[in-house]
């Protein structure tokens, strides 16, 4: 067996690379997804060639593919919001060190590939104990936990939040982060997953308990500290009113909108008008909605990622934190992954990985 990506061997500055990409072509179901070959030229200045080890599936290229995800790029394009790989080729201006190190970055588009060009500033280290699979469960999904947790609610040891959705990607994560900080979680999710969660020590609701609220309020009936929502407006206003004073609402998506078909540009207005309008209440609480993208291009925007990202694969390195990996797919098998990272049964995060042939 060997990997498909192996065959491309170092070559001169001048010549290309070839990349088997998956290509969304347009608002379509799973199966629509292209599977491509592209020549790809050598890295501009500052740029360096990323030999992709794993991708994953998010809540964004969901969305994308319904043409549901703001600022996505027009069709047909590649997904992939971010990926872990080596580096195989650099441009000038590039520390010559960098190749043949492995690398995670953020790319909002182009992961789904087996190469892709990024820009070096934007590297972020991985460890040569944490394997790529579980490096890449934790690069945008982990980042987005650590900074909605440490960054955005402060949470503390002794306190009480709410996780929406714990059995997802980003739910895993911030579970697990909130616990080894010493916080008590309430985490939503289907009852199928209820058994794994109260393994780690989660207390576990029901999404569809039609007396969620009360649910909530009897787990915790001085109020939740902090609250991470990512359903949308209908649901961050119940958790807004389950906080306590000095509670911190943290919005960071709108999963509701995914199946919907009215304007999302609204979804969002609605949300974020909320969230504007609770801000200057003089209700002791505070709400925001969290993008991972706030301040792209500034020094601290950069020193955050790369701190933030070095404090979660430590916690991977040590065993602290465990990536939480629904299943692994080979690249070309995306209609099936996509599949099944929509059908609601995913616990953890789904990943690709370059194919292997014989």
């Amino acid at each position: 067996m060997k990997n498909i990506t192996n065959e491309i061997i170092k070559k001169t500055p001048n010549e290309k690379y070839t990349a088997v990409e998956v290509i969304l072509p347009g608002v379509v179901e799973p199966s629509g997804l292209l599977i491509e070959e592209k020549e790809i030229a050598s890295p501009k200045p500052g740029q360096v060639i990323l030999k992709m080890q794993a991708t994953g599936i998010s809540f964004a290229e969901q969305s994308m593919r319904r043409d549901r995800y703001p600022g996505q790029p027009k069709f047909p394009f590649v997904p992939g919001y971010d990926l872990v790989g080596g580096v195989v080729a650099i441009g000038e201006g590039v520390d010559p060190s960098k190749i043949g190190k492995r690398y995670a970055v953020l790319t909002k588009s182009g992961g789904w590939a087996t190469m892709a060009i990024v820009n070096a500033d934007d590297l972020l280290p991985v460890p040569d104990e944490v394997s790529a699979v579980n490096a890449e469960a934790i690069v945008v999904n982990g980042i987005t936990a650590w900074q909605m947790l440490h960054r955005e609610a402060k949470i503390k040891k002794g306190q009480t939040v709410l996780v929406h959705g714990a059995n997802g990607g980003v739910g895993t994560l911030l579970v697990q982060l909130a616990q080894i900080s010493g916080v008590k979680v309430i985490g939503t999710a289907s009852p199928r997953h209820h058994e794994a969660l109260i393994s780690q020590g989660v207390i576990p609701v029901d999404y569809n308990d039609p007396n969620l609220e009360e649910t909530i309020r009897g787990l915790a009936p001085d109020g939740l500290d902090a609250a991470f929502d990512n359903v949308g407006v209908a649901s961050v206003s119940m958790s807004f009113r389950l906080l306590k004073k000095g509670g911190t609402l943290v919005s960071y998506a709108v999963a509701s909108s995914l199946k919907k078909t009215d304007s999302l540009v609204m979804q969002f207005l609605v949300l974020i008008g909320k969230i504007l309008w609770w801000t200057i209440l003089p209700n002791g609480k505070r709400a925001t909605f969290y993008n991972i993208w706030s301040g792209k291009g500034s020094a601290a925007f950069k020193n955050n990622m790369r701190e933030d990202f070095a404090g979660l694969t430590k916690l991977l390195s040590q065993g602290t934190l465990k990536a939480k990996i629904a299943k692994v797919f080979p690249l070309t098998d995306v209609v099936k992954a996509m599949e099944f990272a929509e059908s609601r049964t995913a616990y953890g995060k789904v990943i690709l990985v370059p194919d292997l042939v014989c």
